[in-house]
């Protein structure tokens, strides 16, 4: 699954109703498999019979389990959520019938089958008869509207990620069982339908409507399941005996093209990269419009879904950054194909399995497909995001012990993702490229159709490497927190620098907390020089490195540490920080700023490095610059004082960058020349930048084409509603009312929560909660006007707690209140929080407070004992800078 980027790249998916596990044993993945059902009986394979009733959002639908008893019983417990039972009947090998009772548990999320008499081992086949509901967010069996040329339309698609397929069958809604599926779905005249697996046949029905049979699945998890129904483009081609197909809305099967284009190029890669041939029939890539507070993008096998925002490359109003974007979402989610489908872990404490892995692998098809784009250079951004919560004291292992639906809520977020394909990037170069990729392929043949965990992979890894390899992985999955490497010593003696380096911990909130110990891989060089690896065990270590010049520590940036160098040491890399590789430039400059908001050393330690960046150089490290001073200004906000000090050196030192890259694409201009002049101009006009803002402001109200279509549309609007006044409020407003496309109008209501304006910000927050937006919108409006006024929008989120709870997912409605408040620097707001903790929130899912809570402290301190020196530092820029008289 690929999530939307939330603030500081943190994804919480609260989910509800399951209950303690206890430990079962499992073929493939060791002894212990945690489980919330009885291990009674198993399933060995579904049939399913679905008619959706679109207009009435309900559901009737009949099911098959074929199912093998293991011990003898009276009674057989499946995952059900919010269906309704008329008949059951179990049926014997002799064929013969017995009627079954079904009983409900709404708490665990559980229907019974009671039967008058124990049931010896064997196989057996219940039939249920059920009804259900069709939801308005992405949970189970959705709807989504959206505007057409013939009037509003209606599509209906499943998400099952986590714990949802028991909202459309009772089923054994765990990963480890798995079991092939057979699915029928009754369509309207003029409907389609897209399934798992290609359809088998249509049968036209004397109403018009048709029954669609879907092709036998291979064995695999419920949650992998997947249901559309609507009136849909499809375009295909075939690559590698794989029919790959982009489905949309009908009108929109072109959009797809660029989808399709990336894919029949990611798919042959991977056959290749994993040893194994993409194994389904067909892949498809599903869109639809709208959105979720859960997630962008879903690896269903063999028909992933992704919303229409991050899947339709639309030429009026995709960016460049979006565009690449979704190649490389796609990459994520064809990597789950095998990593994850294929091979699926056992329980959800090895979530990273799934998402850790199709992080790192589509960074890396996309390395190789699109090496312009630099998305290497990218991974030290995604590596930032995992420090960002791993540093702090509510961080989590990579691999937990799930026991509860919310803990499971915990393992979707950074520490999974970002953290999970850092680790991946760092065992990668430990055990060499070569290596890691035949321990891969050995992982998946051993394991094709079955479960696993996490120490199945570190064995193939391990056997193909030929030496240690589980003992370091198991410092870096099995317990939280970052490695501190502290150069204490760097002597230049006959040509080679002697480092004796000392292992701690880097932490915001606890720098004196005991720190714990890793085996940590690091690879030093001087400048120039070719690099050296040790592994600092037991908290020290030492090497010499060839030649005098600049030492510099993580040298390619693969390890996931922090450095710490001596203010000398230090002192000699800013000389010559232009001179380093782009990836040490940028890591170097990340880097020092953690560890000068952390406190280890001056947080103005990274404006001397932005000042050192020349304007010619790459555009991965100015966009790493522009965030680094994005965040420096909202950690000023409500010092208007402060961030006129941010503002006017950023425009100084960005101005330059955006001049030479100009307003207008230049040709033969690098790919990311593009996604950093939007970035630039949005940064400039969040800073209110003079020029900025009234060049956004001029396209906007002369209705320049480029404020109405092309890469920098989203960019200029989104600037000319930050700054916007009531008028210009307003006409975006309207514009909202009278657009319809869904991705356009669905990004202009979100547009009009991202104000600076106090009272238009409460409008927005009004506007939210009527019908006019729709409920996904709603929600986005709430999101926006958190990252501006966090503490106004968490506020009047609490107020209508229950109305609020109704716009966001099922998946996300206890995760999502807190985070509005997660950009506060107000300490009356941590009050608040916990109040809502204590009140809504039960033990096992209040860890999103507890983050938001621990983020606003951070804030606070930062504000209180870190600013002081970036106000001297600018301060002194600008005395210097300034203009002399005579």
């Amino acid at each position: 699954m690929r999530p939307f980027a939330t603030w500081l790249s943190i994804i919480w998916i609260p989910l509800t109703g399951l209950v303690g596990c206890r430990p079962v044993q499992h073929e493939a993945a060791g002894p212990e498999v945690p489980t919330q059902l009885p291990r009674n009986a198993r399933p060995t394979h579904y049939s399913i019979s679905v008619v959706p009733d679109a207009a009435n959002l309900r559901f009737t639908a009949s099911e098959v389990i074929d199912l093998e008893v293991l011990q003898p019983t009276d009674s057989i417990t499946l995952n059900a959520a919010a269906l309704e039972f008329q008949t059951a009947t179990l049926t014997d090998k002799a064929n013969k019938s017995l009627e079954a009772r079904p009983s409900v548990d709404p708490d665990k999320q559980t229907a019974t089958f009671k039967f008058p008499s124990a049931l010896p081992i064997g196989s057996y086949r219940l039939a249920i008869d059920y009804t259900g509901t069709i939801n308005l967010h992405a949970t189970g069996l959705f709807a989504l509207d959206y505007d057409s040329a013939e009037g509003r339309k209606r599509a209906l698609f499943t998400q099952f990620e986590a714990p949802d397929a028991r909202r459309f069958i009772p089923c054994w809604d765990e990963p480890s069982y798995r079991a092939p599926f057979d699915l029928r779905v009754t369509v309207p005249a003029g409907q389609d339908a897209i399934g798992n697996m290609p359809q088998s046949s249509r049968i036209q029905k004397p109403d018009g409507s048709s029954e669609v049979a879907f092709a036998t699945t291979p064995s695999m998890s419920s949650y992998l399941l997947f249901l559309a129904v609507g009136e849909f483009d499809r375009i295909t081609t075939m690559v590698a005996g794989t029919e790959i197909g982009i489905v949309a809305k009908k009108g929109d099967g072109e959009k797809g093209r660029w989808a399709l284009e990336g894919s029949a190029k990611i798919l042959p890669y991977y056959n290749d990269y994993f040893g194994a041939p993409y194994p389904l029939p067909k892949l498809d890539n599903v869109a639809g419009p709208g959105s979720s507070q859960f997630f962008g993008a879903m690896e269903n096998w063999g028909a992933i879904f992704s919303f229409e925002s991050i899947l339709l490359n639309d030429p009026a109003i995709t960016s460049e950054e979006r565009r690449q974007g979704i190649f490389k979402v796609a990459a994520h989610e064809m990597a789950h194909q095998w990593f994850g489908d294929l091979v699926t872990m056992a329980w959800w404490n090895d979530l990273w399995l799934n998402e850790g892995f199709a992080s790192w692998m589509g960074s890396k098809a996309t390395s190789v497909i699109h090496p312009e784009w630099d998305p290497l250079l990218a991974r030290i951004g995604s590596r930032e995001s995992a420090m960002n919560l791993d540093s702090i004291s509510t961080t989590h292992p990579i691999v937990q012990n799930i026991t509860t639906v919310e803990q499971i809520s915990q393992a979707f977020d950074s520490i999974t993702y970002s953290k999970g394909a850092a680790i991946i990037v760092m065992l990668e170069d430990y055990v060499g490229e070569d290596v890691w990729r035949q321990g891969v392929r050995d992982y998946i043949a051993t394991y094709r159709l079955k479960n696993t965990v996490t120490d199945n992979l570190w064995n193939a890894v391990e056997h193909a490497a030929g030496k240690p390899v589980t003992a370091i992985a198991h410092d870096f999955t099995l317990q939280p927190g970052v490695p501190l490497i502290r150069v204490q010593a760097a002597e230049c003696i006959d040509g080679t620098t002697k480092v004796t380096l000392q292992q701690e911990e880097f932490s915001r909130d606890n720098p004196k907390k005991t720190p714990l110990s890793w085996r940590v891989p690091v690879i030093a060089s001087t400048l120039g020089g070719a690099e050296v690896r040790t592994l600092v065990t037991d908290g020290t270590g030492g090497l010499t490195v060839p030649g005098c010049e600049p030492l510099l520590i993580n040298s390619g940036q693969t390890g996931y540490y922090r450095t710490l160098y001596s203010s000398v040491q230090l002192e000699r890399l800013k000389s010559v920080y232009d001179k380093l590789n782009f990836a040490d430039q940028i890591g170097l400059l990340a880097d020092n700023w953690g560890l000068g908001l952390a406190g280890y050393e001056s947080a103005a330690t990274a404006l001397d490095l932005i000042d050192r960046i020349p304007a010619q150089a790459t555009d991965d490290l100015w966009s790493r610059a522009t965030r680094i001073l994005e965040e420096t200004y909202d950690q000023y906000e409500g010092e208007p004082q402060g961030q006129e000090r941010v503002a006017r050196y950023a425009s100084e030192k960005l101005n330059p960058v955006l001049k030479r890259l100009t307003w207008a694409a230049i040709p033969g201009e690098k790919p990311n020349d593009a996604v950093l002049r939007a970035e630039l101009i949005g940064a400039l006009g969040k800073f209110g930048d003079a020029e900025v803002v009234a060049e956004t402001n001029r396209r906007y109200a002369s209705g320049d084409p480029s404020a109405a279509s092309g890469p920098l549309r989203a960019t200029i609007l989104e600037v000319v509603a930050r700054q916007a006044d009531a008028a210009t409020w307003e006409r975006l407003l309207n514009q909202a009312r009278e657009e319809k496309k869904p991705l356009v109008r669905n990004a202009l209501y979100k547009l009009l929560g991202g104000v600076r304006d106090t009272a238009l910000a409460e409008r927005a927050l009004d506007l939210s909660l009527t019908d006019e937006p729709g409920p996904t919108n709603s929600s986005q409006i709430l999101s926006a006007v958190s990252e501006v006024h966090p503490d106004l929008a968490f506020y009047f989120a609490v107020q209508h707690r229950e109305k609020i709870e109704s716009l966001v997912d099922v998946s996300s409605r206890s995760r999502f209140l807190p985070r509005l408040a997660l950009l506060s620097a107000d300490p009356a707001t941590i009050g608040k929080v916990e109040d809502y903790a204590q009140h809504f929130m039960t033990p096992q899912s209040r860890k999103p407070a507890d983050i938001t809570i621990s983020m606003i402290r951070d804030r606070i301190r930062v504000r209180q004992t870190r600013l002081p020196d970036i106000t001297q530092w600018l301060e002194a820029h600008a005395s210097l800078s300034a203009p002399k008289r005579d």
